[in-house]
């Protein structure tokens, strides 16, 4: 199961720098949605990440520089390599939510929605960047393992 893991999380970093990229490249054509977007989703994963390592966790619609957003990508990455190879995906894992509710699930349940969250707003995204006229990044998964 681990290395499936590592491969989502590689589909999901690969896919995560193409979507930045393609904002980089169209910044002045991109609206603060989508800018909002591309946060969210990085630091959705960096969340769920120090919920399991039990760190301090970025604020869920926080704005990161732009510049910063493709470090912030590399970070979650391997923060999540470090947790599939450190933790028992089994392994239950006590948490509050952004709104200090408590929850437990396992650690293979907190990664795949990292993964699941980050797929469905990449896909928002590619909604905002075809309205604003730049072309959509194809993220399906069989593209990645083609």
């Amino acid at each position: 199961m681990k290395e499936k893991l590592i491969d989502l999380f590689e589909y999901t970093y690969h896919f995560n720098t193409e979507m930045i990229k393609v904002i980089s490249e169209n910044l002045e054509r991109v609206d603060e949605k989508t800018i909002s977007l591309i946060n969210h989703t990085l630091n959705a994963q960096q969340i769920w990440n120090s919920r399991i390592l039990n760190e301090k966790t970025f604020e869920v619609w926080q704005i990161n520089p732009f510049e910063a957003l493709g470090e912030i990508n590399q970070q979650n990455f391997e923060k999540s390599i470090e947790v599939i190879n450190n933790f028992d995906p089994d392994q239950k894992i006590t948490y509050q939510n952004s709104r200090g509710v408590a929850f437990e699930n396992t650690v293979f349940e907190m990664l795949f929605q990292a993964i699941n969250h980050s797929t469905y707003h990449r896909g928002q995204i590619n909604s905002l960047l075809k309205q604003n006229g730049i072309e959509p990044v194809l993220t399906d998964y069989i593209f990645y393992k083609r």
